[in-house]
C-alpha cells in the first residue's frame, strides 16, 4: 500500500472542515437568522444619524465583516453590486438636488447655475434650474449616504446569509411564499451556468460568430435548457408534495387572512406612532404590540395546516446570540442618547464645518464590527478528492 498515513487519506474524503488555525473553533456556517438580526439592527442604527463620518465607518465595519467571513458560494460575492447601486443612490440624490434647486440662501457659498426653466403656475413652488450651492450639495450627498448604508447592510445580509437556508427558516404559513422565492433565487443562475455551457460549446465547435449574429445561436440553446430545468425542478417539487391542498377549511383561512391583514395594519399605526412625535400614544407601541400579536397568531393559524421535515435544522449556539446582540446593542446605543449629544448624530451644515465624530456611536458602530471576530470562521469549499492509485507489493 501507498505511504501515506490513513488518517491523512480519509480526512479529506470525510466532508468535514479542517479546525481554526488558532484551535479554538471549527469552521462552520452562522444561523443565516443571525446574520439577518446584525444587519436589520445595524441599519436600524444607520436610520438614527446623518453623520458622514460614522456613515462611513458602518461602511468599513460592513467590508471588514464580509471580509472576514463570507464564504466562496456564489451569492457571497455579490457585496459589489449593493456598492454600485449605493454610489448610484447618493448621485441621483446630489443630481436631484441640484436639478430642483431649492433652500438656497444667500449666505451659501455658490458652485455654479444651471439654465433655469420656466414652469406654469400650478407648479408654482417648483424651481427647475438655477443657482447650485456647496451647503445644498453636501447636504444632498448625506442624505443619500443614508440610505446607501441601509442598502449596503441589506447587501451584507444577503452576502454572509445562504438565501435558501434562510428561507427554510420561514413560518409554515408562509411556506407558498418560501417555495416561490427559492424557484426565484435559482432562475438567475441557472442562466448564468446555460449561458456559460453554450458558450463553451460554441468555442469546442469552432463558432466564431459574435454580436447579433451568434444570439440566435445562444439564445435557443440556454431557453431550452433552461426549459428542461424548469420541468425537473417542477417534477421533482411535485414527486416532494409541493403545492398539494392542504387540510385547512374556508373558515379558517378567512380566520388567517383577517389576523394577518389586522396585524399588518396595526404594525403600520405602530411605525408611524413612533416616527411621528405629534401623533397619539396609542399609535405607538400599543399599536406596534398588537400588531405583532395579531400577526403571530396568524401565522401559528396558518402553519396548523402545513407539516414540513428539515434535514439538518440549523443551530443556534453561542456564536448566533453574540452576533445578533452585537447589531441590537450597536442600535440600542444610537437610540439611548448616553453618553453624547444627540445634536452629535445630525450635524448641522450652517455654518459649513466639519463634523466631529461622538466617541459613544463611534464605539457602538464598532461593537457591530465585533460579529466579524464572534462569527465562526466560514466552511471552506468541499472539492472531490481523485482516487489516488497504490501500488500493491509484489
Amino acid at each position: 500500500m501507498s505511504g501515506t498515513p490513513a488518517s491523512e487519506r480519509l480526512a479529506p474524503a470525510s466532508g468535514r472542515s479542517a479546525p481554526d488555525p488558532g484551535g479554538r473553533r471549527l469552521p462552520r456556517t452562522l444561523h443565516p437568522v443571525a446574520w439577518w438580526i446584525w444587519a436589520l439592527a445595524l441599519a436600524t442604527a444607520v436610520s438614527r444619524t446623518n453623520n458622514p463620518l460614522l456613515l462611513l465607518l458602518v461602511l468599513a465595519v460592513l467590508g471588514y465583516v464580509i471580509t472576514a467571513r463570507r464564504t466562496e458560494a456564489p451569492w457571497a460575492r455579490g457585496f459589489k453590486y449593493y456598492l454600485y447601486l449605493a454610489l448610484t443612490v447618493v448621485a441621483i440624490r446630489v443630481i436631484f438636488r441640484a436639478v430642483f434647486a431649492t433652500g438656497i440662501t444667500p449666505h451659501d457659498h455658490f458652485l455654479f447655475s444651471l439654465p433655469r426653466v420656466p414652469t406654469p403656475d400650478w407648479y408654482a413652488g417648483i424651481r427647475i434650474g438655477g443657482p447650485v450651492s456647496l451647503e445644498a450639495v453636501l447636504s444632498a450627498a448625506t442624505d443619500g449616504l443614508r440610505l446607501a448604508c441601509m442598502l449596503c447592510c441589506v447587501g451584507a445580509a444577503n452576502t454572509l446569509a445562504n438565501p435558501k437556508r434562510a428561507l427554510r427558516v420561514l413560518p409554515g404559513a408562509l411556506y407558498e411564499l418560501g417555495v416561490a422565492v427559492t424557484v426565484s433565487l435559482s432562475v438567475a443562475p441557472q442562466l448564468v451556468q446555460s449561458v456559460q455551457r453554450v458558450s463553451r460549446a460554441r468555442r469546442l465547435r469552432a463558432g466564431h460568430h459574435k454580436g447579433p449574429r451568434a444570439l440566435r445561436g445562444i439564445a435557443v440553446p440556454v431557453l431550452e435548457d433552461a426549459l428542461e430545468r424548469s420541468l425537473r425542478l417542477a417534477a421533482a417539487m411535485d414527486s416532494r408534495g409541493y403545492g398539494r391542498a392542504g387540510s385547512a377549511t374556508p373558515r379558517s383561512r378567512r380566520l388567517t387572512g383577517a389576523l394577518m391583514l389586522l396585524g399588518m395594519c396595526g404594525l403600520c399605526a405602530g411605525a408611524y406612532g413612533l416616527l411621528d412625535a405629534t401623533a397619539p400614544k396609542p399609535l405607538g407601541l400599543p399599536a406596534l404590540a398588537a400588531g405583532s400579536l395579531l400577526c403571530v397568531a396568524g401565522l401559528r393559524l396558518g402553519g396548523r395546516r402545513i407539516t414540513r421535515t428539515t434535514y439538518r435544522p440549523d443551530s443556534w449556539r453561542f456564536a448566533e446570540w453574540a452576533v445578533a446582540g452585537c447589531g441590537v446593542l450597536s442600535a440600542v446605543l444610537l437610540f439611548s442618547d448616553a453618553g453624547y449629544d444627540p445634536a452629535e448624530l445630525n450635524p448641522s451644515i450652517y455654518p459649513l464645518t466639519w463634523p466631529a465624530l461622538p466617541l459613544v456611536p463611534a464605539a457602538a458602530i464598532l461593537l457591530a464590527g465585533a460579529a466579524g471576530i464572534l462569527a465562526p470562521p466560514p466552511a471552506p469549499p468541499t472539492h472531490p478528492v481523485p482516487a489516488q492509485r497504490t501500488e500493491e507489493p509484489e
